[in-house]
């Protein structure tokens, strides 16, 4: 028997989210979750889907990403579908940062995982524990390839004139600062999936991708490559977010530091965990926000419309970098939930083609769907993002091209 399933694992600082996927129809035998890792609670959620199972959950201390990933292990054994499995092809790992070095999905070895360890300045929150879940799940299945799927991968097409600040050359270069992007395998998969919900190829079709969960991202795709995103140097630049500022005048940190007295780990919290949405109206939880609106509550309407501005500018932005635009897709959690948001960001828009129909906006769903007027001259799409199935579709194709 061939082996067709590839393990998907996003390893995050304090958590494991996987699933494993038969590619030979994509379909999904288990998904899981462990979180509070290196907390007496830590949680373990997993669901056998394609046995009809029930969710199994359990808590209990488990100690770091070495014992999550064993308790992964151990689940999945449960229900037959094990690590040791023939079946299992290869490990995809989602790698936040990769730079300019990877520019596609990379089977790892020791040079891939020195690059990865060297990007951490850029990335400190992400990559180390990327790099403990990649090395854990080595050490329990060396023979098999681990596949590092990189969420800047998508973004390296953008052109020097929008990846290059405007800063001294030298001082840029040594210190690799430029802006790289991220979210990009939802950003690949969403432009994908609307060229096809459109029925035209994506080489034939510009799109403006907006990825608006609590972190937030947009991009401008022509012809299926990334050619400007908002996302810079981290995923603290462009557009407002959960708790993170997006955009901001960088003297506002100078000043912080010297008439606030600020350190630079005080003001690094502030803009990445006290900012956006929860620094404006105590909330980053979209849904709540919108109740505290429809209530009268004036804060909350102001982190709105602060919200709604930015993400319009943004749109504005790309419709002049990209020309020509299609489509628009929304996606991720305020994205493909939020019709409010959808409707807000377009409002106004009108006389460059872009409008939603407030039925068809309305309408809950889980799959790709139209919610602009018919005979629009611009497709406005809510497109669920699927980066799991695009980091096992990229490592199916690696690992099966190679052997």
């Amino acid at each position: 028997m061939s082996a067709t399933r590839v393990l998907v694992l996003n390893s995050g600082s304090s958590s494991v989210k996987y699933q494993l996927l038969d590619m030979r129809d994509s379909g999904r035998l288990a998904v899981g979750l462990v979180e509070r890792i290196g907390e007496r609670g830590s949680l373990v959620r997993h669901t056998p889907v394609a046995r009809g199972g029930e969710s199994r959950e359990w808590t209990g201390p488990i100690a770091d990403h070495d014992a999550a990933l064993k308790s992964v292990a151990e689940e999945l054994a449960r229900d037959g579908l094990g690590l040791d499995s023939p079946e299992l092809l290869a490990i995809g790992h989602r790698v936040v940062h990769g730079g300019k070095s990877f520019t596609e999905p990379t089977v790892v070895d020791e040079r891939v995982l020195a690059e990865i360890e060297r990007l951490i300045p850029v990335a400190p929150l992400h990559n180390p524990a990327n790099l403990t879940g990649i090395r854990t799940a080595r050490a329990l299945r060396p023979d098999l390839p681990q596949v590092a799927v990189f969420d800047t991968a998508f973004h390296t097409t953008m052109p020097e004139s929008a990846a290059r600040y405007a800063i001294d050359v030298e001082t840029a270069d040594a210190h690799r600062i430029r802006r790289y992007g991220f979210h990009g395998t939802s950003h690949a998969y969403v432009s994908r999936a609307t060229a096809k919900l459109l029925g035209r190829a994506p080489e034939d079709i510009n799109v403006i991708v907006l990825h608006l969960g609590n972190g937030a991202s947009a991009s401008a795709v022509r012809g299926g490559v990334c050619v400007d995103t908002s996302m810079g140097l981290t995923p603290l630049e462009g557009l407002v977010m959960g708790t993170r500022s997006g955009d901001m005048d960088p003297a506002v940190i100078f000043h912080l530091m010297r008439v606030g007295g600020m350190s630079t780990d005080e003001i690094d919290t502030l803009l990445n965990k006290r900012s956006g949405l929860i620094g404006l109206c105590g909330d980053n939880d979209m849904r709540e926000i919108r109740r505290r609106v429809e209530e009268g509550d004036e804060q909350a309407a102001l982190a709105f419309d602060i919200y709604i501005h930015r993400l319009k500018k943004y749109i504005g932005a790309y419709y002049a970098v990209l020309g020509r635009v299609d489509a628009i897709a929304f996606t991720a959690g305020v994205g493909e939930n939020s019709a409010p948001v959808r409707e807000a960001a377009l409002a106004g828009l009108e006389g460059l083609g872009l409008a939603v129909d407030a039925e068809l906006n309305a309408v809950r769903g889980a799959e790709p769907r139209l919610i602009s007027p018919a005979g629009a001259r611009i497709a406005v799409a809510v497109v669920p993002t699927d980066e799991e199935l695009e980091i096992a579709n990229q490592t199916y194709a690696l690992v099966g091209k190679s052997r």
